[in-house]
Formats: structure tokens, sequence, C-alpha cells
């Protein structure tokens, strides 16, 4: 089933480029009405304009969600443009950090990352739950790359501590609000080729040689295919996955099985191995 989002208000971070864009384009092209933020207004006119020509309607809102002033304001002038209140919020907005050893890293560039990458995503969720709480109705899509999957990564310490850290804080999350028909979930999107596969290039060395050769691979091949995440995101956000909160899905899991089945306690939960 190909479950339709007409005008269903959409709020995506990160928007302007990467997954995020992906999947802002994907909700548009299936009739949601999007709100795009990004901190660039070139990449945010970009990302508006495409989706534009592809027939869908978007609200840019240039914000940091390191602020959450800003972010509760872009959730407002939602409402105010789409005359309803967020029912979908994606968490896209993120930042690779230092590239290299732990000991070579300032404390500044840790704070930087934590705040865009940990405290980005708690901004949002705490900027639209209490409007999906009133509602008794809502989805959270929390974007959880390799840092959140993989049991070490070196030279990305900070990185994946971060994403540890928001695939933790969307299993507890979930819990809380369970009871207000509200889904809480992290997406793992597979290696793609975005900017930060440009930026583990050029750190080249410093990356560590498995890295790099995985970021060449997925500069070759392209990565995954925007097509498999976008299918995982509007399962996520679509009724089909009501009884599914909590969990980390990866795009190569059998996730389609969850739209029949019940999903056992422990399935999907913050993982230790790479998914083989």
């Amino acid at each position: 089933m190909v479950h339709s989002f007409k005008a269903v208000p959409v709020l995506v971070t990160g928007a302007g480029r990467g997954i995020g864009k992906r999947l802002a384009i994907g909700f548009a092209l299936k009739g949601a009405r999007v709100g795009l933020i990004a901190r660039s207004k070139a990449e945010l006119d970009l990302c508006h304009l495409e989706i534009e020509h592809g027939g869908g309607a978007a609200l840019r809102i240039r914000a940091d969600v390191c602020d959450y002033e800003q972010v509760s304001a872009a959730v407002e002038r939602m409402r105010v443009q789409f005359g309803s209140t967020v029912q979908v919020l994606v968490c896209s907005a993120a930042m690779l950090g230092p590239i290299g050893p732990f000991v070579e890293t300032s404390p500044k560039s840790w704070q930087d990352i934590v705040q865009t990458n940990l405290i980005g995503v708690m901004n949002a969720c705490r900027a639209v739950l209490p409007n999906m709480i009133e509602r008794r109705n809502g989805k959270i899509i929390v974007i959880a790359g390799v840092g959140g999957v993989l049991p070490a990564r070196p030279n990305f310490a900070v990185h994946s501590a971060t994403k540890t850290a928001v695939v933790r804080f969307v299993e507890s999350l979930a819990e809380e609000v369970a009871d207000y028909n509200v889904q809480v979930n992290c997406l793992s999107p597979g290696e793609t080729y975005t900017h930060m596969t440009d930026q583990v290039l050029a750190a080249g060395e410093r990356a560590g040689w498995r890295e790099l050769e995985s970021a060449r691979q997925v500069r070759m091949t392209g990565g995954v295919p925007a097509e498999k995440q976008i299918a995982l995101a509007h399962f996520l956000a679509s009724p089909e996955s009501n009884h599914v909160t909590g969990r980390m899905i990866h795009v190569g899991d059998d996730w389609k099985k969850l739209k029949e089945k019940a999903i056992t306690p422990e399935l999907y939960r913050l993982r230790r191995t790479p998914k083989t």
C-alpha cells in the first residue's frame, strides 16, 4: 500500500541537502505540505524550487536547530501557513564534526557537534510534541547514521557518541509519549553520497583506511538509492507503523514484514554490532 500524505504538515530539519533534502522532496511529492528548515538560504531555495517543479508545496524556514526559540518559531510559522500543526517531524540536521584522533580535537568542536546532532534533535522534538500530545497523534523520525550502528568508529569518536545518544533518547522518549499515540523512531539510511562523504575523502588518512575506502565506494556507486530511504520514511510516518515505536530501523532491514506482524520487545533496539 502506498500511503497518501495529502495536506499532511511535515517538518524536516536539515532539509537543505543530503538525506533531509531527499526525504523532504519525497514527502512533498506524495502531497505533504513540507516545512524546510536549514541554515543556508541558498540550499533552502534550491530544495524549495525542486519541490515546486515537482508540483509540491513547501515553506522555507531559515533557522538553526541549536536554538530552541528559532525551532519553536518555525513550528508556529508552519501552523499559520498551513492551518494545521506539525503531524510528522523528520530530524535530519547533523554534522560530522572533527575527523581524526580524539586527543587532537578541540573542546569547542565537541560542543558544536553535540549542539547540532543531539540538542538539535531535542529542540525539534520539544517544539512539536505539545501539539502532538494534545491531538493524540504524531510521528517523529530521527535520522541515525552509522555512528549509531557500528560498535566502534575510530577517528569519529564525538560524532559516534552523539548518534548513539540520539538513539537512546529516541528509545526513552518513545516510552514517554506512547500513551498519546505518538510514535518516535530512528531511521538508519545506510551509506549514501552526501557532503559528509566529501568531508571524509578530504580528511584522507586522518579518517582511517576503512572509512576512506568506504567513502570512495559510496562516491562511485552513490550508495543507497533515495527510493529505499523515502519508502521507509513513508512507512514510519504512516498509520501502518502505529505499532512501531522506540526503534532504529535500517533501510536494509526486512521492515516490510512489520506491516503485518507485531514487533517483539527487543527487536531493533540500540545495536552493538554492525548489520550483516
